[in-house]
Formats: structure tokens, C-alpha cells, sequence
């Protein structure tokens, strides 16, 4: 056998270690599954969750896998939620699914049309060229408000049954499961791309795409090909939101949007598929939880938890934070504070934040031992059954 003809099975070896689903991943869907008939009542706030994880898992597929920056996704998503509603509105197709595939189609259209404009330049061209492209259509859909409703909006969007057999109900439960399914046949779209030969030569365009180019990696096409995928999974999650809700706004286009987004992302972690589900999981219930809270000021305590991140690091952060904001829901809710647990709180946080090399010393030291302890444990299993066959 030739050197070349070993390296490739190496190579395709490697490939299917890699994408071997993992029994974390398992049981994460299988919890997912599961929220259907555990939280009932909660379904309306999950098919948001549900959505904008896949928002951001389209997101991730450019600036986490490829580095390429972008302000301007709710351009995509927009497109996708107002085509949707036009086909619905004017009975050209009222068919969910259908039309799912027909916003993903018009969505990649328009970022293949924009990847030229986009892939140009330098991080901060990306950055003002993507977002000027999701101003203009904002700025278009307030024109042609005829057609798109303008700032009223998109009314008398009619949504038929999913395939003809599942309508939508007002409270959420078809449109959980449905975006909830979706969610998952893109997410493993994703995981297929990325653990593809493509996706590993997307590792070599985002660490060095002069060194990726010099090797023989096509750049341009390549960043070409994920963006125009990117901005089909957008238009697919705009497609989602207007047929769970029956209406679209302007605020589809926002700049806002885009910038949540990337909230999302920094809460969960760019560059491994979950991290665009997990925050839009904790930025969501977070949100709805901080602004039942306190209405007015929701956004500060979320600033709040994102400098607590930078500062501390995602997870450290988060913990700090959490503890940040069940001291200022003891202080708001209750009209005379618990001093004694007042002080407790406050004594963890400063014990966190004064010893978190420490901390973080310790927990590393932990794992390390459980990988150890874990790792001896299936050699013993390993000789065990070894010993059994022979």
C-alpha cells in the first residue's frame, strides 16, 4: 500500500471518529424531545428558543467555522420571514413546509448575490458591508409598504396545517414540535458539513486562508458556499417565525436582531454547533425571566452577565452572575431583604471572584483525575472482555 493510500485512510478514519455522535449529544436531543411533553406551558417561549438557536446555529456555520463576521444576519432572516408571509398572505403557498424550503431558497439567493460584496474585505468591511445590506432591506420593506405592510406590518398571513394534518394553536404546542424538528434536520445538516472534508478546510480558511490558498484550498469558493448556506438556515428561522406567529414586522430587518445574535453566541461559544443552541437556551429564559423581574432594565442586568463573562470567562461568569442576580432579585422582590442571606450571597461572590485561579486550579485538577480514573476503567473493561472471548 502507497504512502498516499494509507494517509487517505487515516484521513477518512479520522473523519469518522470525529463525527461519531457522542453520548452528551444523545442525551441532549433526547432532552430536547422529552421538553415537548414535560413543559406544556412553556412551549410559546421554547419555539422562540427553538428558532433563534437555529438563527444562530447559521451564524456559527460563518463566524465559527469559517471567521467571517457578520452584523448583518437578520438581512437573511428578514428575507426568509417576509417571503414566507407575501407567498402566505396572496395564497401562492400556504403550505408550511413548502414554504420553509422556498425561503431557504430565496435566502441563500440573496447571501450567494451579497458574498461577493462581503468576502472582499477585512473584518471591519465584513462588519459594515453586512449590515448596510440588512439596513437597505429594511429601508425597502418601510418603501414597498404595500406589499410588505411597512411599519404595521404583515397582516392576514395565512398558515394551512403542517402537510395537511397539523394545525398551528394558539398555545404553541404544533409550532414547539414543529420548529423543534426543523431545528433538528438543519442541525444535522450542519454537523454533516462540518465534519466533512469541507468543514475541515473551513478550519484551514478561518486560521490562515493565505497559507489554506498556498496549499491549494479554494478561499473564495469556499467562503462563497458557507455563507450562501449560512444565510438559507436564516431564512429558514425568519420562514419558522412567521408562520408560528402568522405576522411580520420590520423588526425582522433590525439591527438589534443581528446583534442578539451575537449575544447568543458569546454566551454559548462559537465553533462547535451546541454553543448557538445553548445560549439561545440561557439567553432566552434569561431575558424572559429579567424582564418580568424588572421591565424597564432587563438589558442592563444582561450587559451586566456579558462584561461578568469577559471578565471572569464564560462559565466563571456565568456562575458569578447568577449569583449577582439572585441578590438583586432578593433586594427587588422582597420588601424587606433577608440580610443573613443578603451577606451569604454577597460573601460567594467576592469568595468567587478573589479566588477563582484557585478555584479554577482545583476544578481543572478534578477533571483531570476523573479523565484518569475513567480512562483505567475501560482498559480494565477493555482486558476484561478481551480475557472473556479468548
Amino acid at each position: 500500500m502507497s504512502a498516499m493510500a494509507r494517509l487517505d485512510e487515516e484521513v477518512a478514519a479520522f473523519l469518522a471518529r470525529r463525527a461519531r455522535w457522542s453520548e452528551l449529544e444523545i442525551a441532549f436531543w433526547l432532552a430536547a424531545a422529552a421538553s415537548i411533553w414535560l413543559f406544556p406551558n412553556k412551549h410559546l417561549i421554547l419555539t422562540e428558543t427553538a428558532i433563534l438557536a437555529l438563527f444562530a446555529l447559521s451564524l456559527d456555520l460563518i463566524l465559527g467555522y469559517a471567521g467571517i463576521i457578520s452584523l448583518g444576519q437578520a438581512a437573511f432572516f428578514g428575507v426568509g420571514a417576509y417571503f414566507t408571509g407575501i407567498l402566505a398572505k396572496y395564497g401562492l403557498v400556504n403550505e408550511p413546509v413548502t414554504a420553509l424550503f422556498l425561503a431557504a431558497l430565496a435566502a441563500a439567493a440573496l447571501g450567494f448575490a451579497t458574498s461577493f460584496l462581503v468576502l472582499r474585505g477585512s473584518d471591519l468591511t465584513r462588519i459594515m458591508v453586512t449590515l448596510g445590506v440588512a439596513l437597505v432591506l429594511r429601508e425597502l420593506a418601510n418603501r414597498y409598504s404595500d406589499i410588505t405592510g411597512g411599519a404595521d406590518g404583515l397582516q392576514g398571513v395565512d398558515i394551512h396545517p403542517i402537510l395537511g394534518l397539523f394545525r398551528f394553536d394558539l398555545y404553541g404546542h404544533t409550532a414547539y414540535a414543529y420548529c423543534l424538528a426543523v431545528l433538528f434536520v438543519f442541525f444535522l445538516i450542519a454537523r454533516r458539513l462540518v465534519y466533512s472534508p469541507f468543514g475541515l478546510s473551513l478550519g484551514a480558511l478561518k486560521g490562515n486562508p493565505l497559507r489554506a490558498a498556498a496549499i491549494g484550498i479554494p478561499v473564495n469558493g469556499r467562503s462563497i458556499a458557507i455563507y450562501t448556506v449560512s444565510a438559507g438556515f436564516a431564512g429558514v428561522a425568519g420562514a419558522l417565525l412567521t408562520q408560528t406567529t402568522a405576522f411580520c414586522s420590520l423588526d425582522v430587518l433590525s439591527f438589534e436582531r443581528s446583534a442578539d445574535l451575537l449575544l447568543v453566541l458569546i454566551i454559548g461559544g462559537a465553533g462547535y454547533l451546541y454553543g448557538g443552541l445553548i445560549g439561545a437556551v440561557i439567553f432566552k429564559f434569561m431575558q424572559d425571566w429579567l424582564a418580568n423581574l424588572t421591565p424597564q432594565y432587563w438589558q442592563f442586568w444582561i450587559g451586566l452577565v456579558l462584561v461578568l463573562m469577559i471578565l471572569f470567562g464564560r462559565g466563571y461568569g456565568l456562575m458569578i452572575s447568577a449569583f449577582f442576580l439572585r441578590l438583586t432579585f432578593i433586594w427587588i422582590v422582597s420588601s424587606t431583604p433577608p440580610y443573613a442571606e443578603t451577606l451569604v450571597h454577597i460573601a460567594i461572590i467576592t469568595m468567587l471572584i478573589a479566588a477563582r485561579k484557585q478555584i479554577l486550579s482545583l476544578v481543572e485538577m478534578i477533571r483531570q483525575q476523573l479523565i484518569q480514573l475513567f480512562t483505567r476503567i475501560q482498559v480494565l473493561l477493555r482486558s476484561h472482555f478481551r480475557a472473556g472471548s479468548s
